[in-house]
């Protein structure tokens, strides 16, 4: 394990992480207080902001494989905002 990079990279890094895993976390307790599967629209926010962070350390780090890997994540986290939205819009025209 390499631990050779600034403070403050090692820190966004896990940083990072953190978000990334604390979308798992939150699933959880939203499908544990509904009592079925769900995916509530902080996951995907959590993922977009996780995978952000990460693909900037990975920049960062010049990690071609961890780039690669958190590149095209933010598709298809927009996507799944975008679609909440629109369905949000749709149940509540008055509201918009």
């Amino acid at each position: 394990m390499e631990w050779t990079d600034t403070p403050a990279w090692l820190v966004l890094g896990l940083a990072g992480n953190g978000l990334f895993f604390s979308r798992f976390l939150i699933q959880w307790i939203a499908s544990e207080r509904a009592g079925r599967s769900l995916v509530p629209r902080s996951f995907w926010i959590l993922s977009l902001a996780g995978s952000a962070v990460l693909l900037a350390y990975a920049l960062h780090r010049r990690d071609p494989v961890f780039t690669i890997a958190y590149l095209p994540n933010a598709v298809v986290y927009w996507r799944n905002l975008a679609l909440l939205q629109r369905t949000r819009l749709r149940e509540s025209p008055g509201e918009a």
